[in-house]
């Protein structure tokens, strides 16, 4: 399987941003509430023509730098299944900050069909601290599980440096040759932040693989964008007054779906 054995376009992948997990320090006591608002946040997407949605524990921060605690691992696994049973539409894992091992095992065990991996080769100073990518672990792993869940990797990941200064056409070529992602995802500096479009040129030239565009898309800025990626990922502008932080408006979904279909 590929990206294309998913995907028949230029994708919109909606984030579901998930409640504070049991265990993170802003958890508020109720699964239910949790499971609730997924489903309605899924709900929306699909029902504006989302085309995958991408699960994540995007409000347990601070995030552990590496292994998730079963606690949230169970809890991941619980939602991802809820929402994969609920849609007809591929959907993928994020176990953030950067549990690549949690992730695929989520997919694998709720049938999800992606993971997204922020550091899945070389490392990287975050406010985790120092993040290596574990892509021989991650590789074998899948192998080991029969799994044909895609690996999509970013590439000069937000919220984050290279430990040391690489450029960054190499750094694709070695997460397409040596890491063996099955995707390359492009960002901004930060959640919500625009990426460089120079940046998104040079990843199309080091890789065969398909190019994401991982923040700050908008109605207003996307038709500068769309020549130069093949699918994108969208989770702040979905929310009220485009912060990551609050609900998902459907209002806002339907303008940028709208936006997106006047462009092909």
């Amino acid at each position: 399987m590929n990206f294309h054995d998913l995907f028949v376009k230029k994708p919109v992948i909606a984030c579901i941003h998930l409640l504070p997990l049991p265990g993170s320090p802003r958890y508020e006591g109720s699964m239910e509430r949790i499971i609730e608002t997924a489903l309605k946040e899924a709900d929306i997407f699909v029902k504006n023509r989302c085309d995958g949605l991408l699960v994540e524990n995007f409000r347990d921060n601070p995030f552990y730098p590496g292994a998730l605690p079963p606690e949230t691992v169970a809890a991941l696994t619980t939602l991802t299944c809820e929402i994969v049973n609920q849609v007809k539409i591929p959907v993928g894992v994020n176990a953030l900050r950067n549990d690549a091992h949690s992730a695929l095992a989520v997919a694998v065990a709720s049938g999800a069909n992606f993971i997204r991996v922020n550091i899945h080769t070389g490392a990287a100073v975050t406010d985790q601290g120092i993040i290596e990518g574990k892509a021989c672990d991650t590789l074998r792993l899948r192998s080991n599980l029969k799994s044909r869940v895609l690996i999509f990797a970013d590439v000069a990941v937000k919220h984050a440096s290279p430990l040391v200064p690489r450029p960054l056409g190499l750094e694709v070529a070695e997460l397409t040759e040596r890491g063996l992602a099955d995707a390359i995802i492009i960002t901004g500096d930060g959640t919500g932040r625009e990426a460089d479009i120079g940046h998104l040129k040079i990843a199309k030239q080091n890789t065969s693989l398909p190019v994401l565009i991982g923040s700050g898309l908008t109605p207003d800025n996307v038709s500068r964008y769309y020549p130069y990626f093949d699918g994108m990922i969208i989770g702040s502008y979905f929310k009220k007054d485009g912060k990551a932080d609050n609900k998902v408006e459907a209002l806002r979904v339907r303008k940028f779906i709208k936006r997106i279909n006047d462009l092909v």
